[in-house]
C-alpha cells in the first residue's frame, strides 16, 4: 500500500484503507471516497492531488492525500 499522494497522475487505484478521525473518514465517504472504491489521478504537483471518483473530481491537498492508502 502507498499514499494517493504517490499515485502517478493517468494511474487508476483502488482505495485501500483510509485513516484520520472519524470526522475526516465521514467527510471523505460523503466525498465518494470509500474503501473499495476505484480513482484516477487527473493531475499531481507536489503531493498535492485532483482525483476523479464517480462522476466528480475532486482536489486533495497533500496532507489528506496521505490519509488514503490505495
Amino acid at each position: 500500500m502507498m499514499p494517493l499522494s504517490f499515485v502517478k497522475p493517468g494511474e487508476v487505484a483502488v482505495i485501500k484503507r483510509i485513516s484520520g478521525r472519524d470526522e475526516i473518514r465521514q467527510h471523505l465517504a460523503e466525498l465518494g471516497l470509500v474503501v473499495d472504491e476505484a480513482v484516477k489521478v487527473v493531475n499531481g504537483l507536489g503531493g498535492n492531488v485532483i482525483i476523479q471518483v464517480k462522476d466528480s473530481r475532486i482536489a486533495l491537498d497533500k496532507t489528506m492525500a496521505n490519509r488514503i492508502m490505495v
